[in-house]
């Protein structure tokens, strides 16, 4: 299934996910479940726009913008991160409320209901999962998903500890324990997020290995002012000044082979600019 068919059919049963939790929370009292469904909501936005990312992302490069469009994924992420944490101080401030009146939720209800969303969530979790390793923005949304099975499982945990206790205050408890899930996982997206827009050293490339190996390449005896930085997810780009021996024109273009040869197998990068420096090259001096 492609990225954006994955997210299509996420969009679909999260909308339904939500429509049911709203419903169950009205009909069980359950703020645990609303604020839930208030979850599940968010992640509806931010799935549509993780779509509309995807889409943006496949278009080519023009004379403007000779990249392309895939930082448009990283910016959809940092939406996403944004709008779950507004919803987490929303839910939050409902449930500090809530403490001051508790009111006993329908158990039954507020477990069967949460149940078919934990059910949807893992199926549409399944799916994003085949995508969240090379895209920054399903695995933006995978978080959401995620996120959404974990408060399901919550609330129907806690839907059968209010059967057996009757204590009011379990469904504002839970809501707190949402809003935690919420704040650990878009963490780490939004720091991934901030680091591409920061043009930090890829997480899964490691500088010191990477000049190893190239100084490895025959002709060369040194590498300096590397820059490693992402356009986007999956999508590593390079720049270096490479010294190399004294050698002929034809000889340097084979090196340069090998160093794409080199970086593309074992880094994953694609897009690679080096500027060669000659060791025993005269320095010409103007005046």
């Amino acid at each position: 299934m492609t990225t954006q068919r994955g997210l299509v059919f996420a969009l679909v049963a999260t909308a339904f996910v939500a429509a049911l939790e709203f419903w169950g929370g009205a009909r069980s009292h359950s703020l645990a479940l609303t604020s839930d469904a208030v979850h599940v909501c968010m992640d509806l936005f931010a799935l549509g726009l993780a779509l509309v990312a995807a889409a943006g992302a496949a278009r080519p490069a023009d004379p403007r913008r000779t990249f392309g469009y895939g930082r448009i994924e990283v910016l959809g992420a940092l939406v996403n991160g944004t709008l779950l944490l507004v919803a987490t101080i929303v839910i939050a401030y409902a449930a500090v409320r809530r403490f001051g009146a508790p009111v006993e939720p329908h158990a039954a209800t507020m477990a069967g209901v949460a149940a078919i969303g934990l059910a949807l969530n893992v199926c549409v979790g399944v799916v994003l999962h085949r995508q969240s390793q090379r895209d920054l923005n399903v695995r933006a949304a995978l978080f959401h998903v995620l996120g959404d099975a974990l408060g399901a499982a919550a609330v129907i945990a806690g839907g059968v500890v209010i059967a057996l206790t009757h204590l009011a205050w379990i469904d504002p408890a839970l809501s707190l324990f949402v809003a935690a899930i919420i704040v650990a996982g878009v963490f780490r997206v939004m720091r991934d997020a901030t680091n591409v827009l920061l043009e930090s050293m890829p997480g899964d490339v490691d500088a010191s290995k990477l000049i190893d190996h190239l100084e490895r390449i025959a002709g060369i005896s040194g590498v300096h002012d590397l820059h490693v930085w992402s356009i986007g997810s999956g999508s590593h780009a390079l720049s270096a000044h490479v010294r190399l021996e004294d050698r002929r024109l034809s000889e340097a273009t084979e090196v340069l082979r090998e160093i794409d040869r080199c970086l593309q197998v074992q880094f994953g990068i694609t897009h690679v600019t080096i500027q060669f420096e000659c060791d025993n090259c005269p320095i010409v001096v103007r005046h």
